[in-house]
């Protein structure tokens, strides 16, 4: 699964510049797996309320890594959620 970055008015956003030729790549080294997408809208925003939630420091709240990590977590539980049918 890969996230799929969109606006708000659901048109791609410009990093898909960087995700295609990524998704290629996957495809072509593992052309038995499949790959799907899903909407990475405002996980950002989720992420950054989680660490403001969870009490961190505003040094914390700045680690761009972290703020990736939490939001590619979100991301997967919405997949796994979507995929089991408890949408």
């Amino acid at each position: 699964m890969v996230g799929e970055p969109k606006k708000m008015n659901n048109t791609a956003s410009e990093s898909v510049i960087f995700i295609e030729p990524f998704i290629k790549i996957l495809r072509k080294e593992f052309p038995d797996i499949l790959i799907e997408r899903m909407d990475e809208r405002f996980t950002s925003k989720i992420a950054f309320q989680t660490m403001v939630t969870a009490g961190l420091k505003k040094k914390d709240r700045q680690n761009k890594a972290l703020i990736d990590s939490i939001s590619a977590t979100l991301i997967l539980q919405s997949y796994m959620t979507f995929k089991s049918g408890n949408i």
